[in-house]
């Protein structure tokens, strides 16, 4: 039987990774240190960028619009895909509209919104919202209706009534499903504030990345790359968690 790794060996394949990145560009294994500086070059811009403030501050900016759009439009996306799954009604009202605007990409709206909302905070927060809203909604509809029947119909038979179940029954057994259509927004939020800042917003770590083509600095593109990494990397691994915990005994 093969021994369990230890949770150091996870980080092995990283180091490697950054060491063939550092002797590559150390000894010009790509033409041109400014098209691809080593791995200590960031590292050392990086500093910079956090002790001056300038990294802080676009991050916090960033991080603010996706907080707030996400909560907003995850939550929104849960209540509605709870009446569609639980109400037939609700679903033959709502599905029809629904499927129409779900596949428009996220960004497809930024032109309209760019017209109604003006280039102002409010406008990155939209989009975030609209990029929430329909994948989480349609995974909590499918978690809702593919709860077993045999519980409702026990849980009826008890004497439960319709918001009870609802409450103790469907929902809980949803959370698998809701808690996948978290995961999996988490990190599309991040990319998709990071389009956003590049195209239309002055702040934010999406801003820094064009300010820095600009100026032919790709130190400074990477780091907004490896900060977008680490964040969609910290959201999925937050949601899991939290999933972990939360649905345990209900699976």
């Amino acid at each position: 039987m093969l021994k369990k790794l230890r949770p150091g060996w996870g980080l092995l394949p990283v180091a490697v990774f950054l060491a063939l990145w550092e002797l590559v560009a150390r000894f010009n294994l790509v033409p041109g240190e400014l098209s691809f500086p080593p791995f200590s070059v960031v590292v050392i811009e990086f500093y910079h960028l956090a002790a001056n403030g300038v990294l802080g501050d676009n991050f916090l900016a960033s991080l603010t619009r996706v907080l707030i759009g996400f909560v907003t439009g995850s939550l929104a996306g849960i209540a509605v895909g709870i009446a569609m799954g639980w109400r037939e009604n609700f679903n033959k009202a709502l599905h029809p509209i629904i499927s129409l605007f779900y596949p428009i990409p996220a960004l497809g709206w930024l032109p309209l919104l760019m017209l109604w909302i003006g280039i102002n905070e409010l406008l990155p927060i939209a989009i975030i919202f609209i990029c929430s809203f329909f994948p989480v909604l349609y995974n909590t509809v499918t978690g809702i209706r593919n709860v077993d029947k045999d519980y409702i119909r026990v849980a009826r038979t008890l004497g439960a009534s319709d918001f009870k179940i609802l409450t103790t029954v469907a929902i809980p057994l949803a959370l698998p499903n809701i808690f996948t259509g978290l995961r999996l927004e988490a990190g599309m939020a991040w990319r998709v504030i990071i389009a956003a800042e590049m195209v239309a917003i002055p702040t934010g770590i999406g801003a820094l990345m064009m300010r820095a083509e600009s100026l032919i600095r790709i130190d400074i593109i990477i780091v907004c790359l490896i900060v977008l990494a680490v964040m969609c990397l910290a959201f999925e691994r937050f949601f899991q968690y939290m999933e972990a915990r939360v649905t345990t005994r209900w699976r």
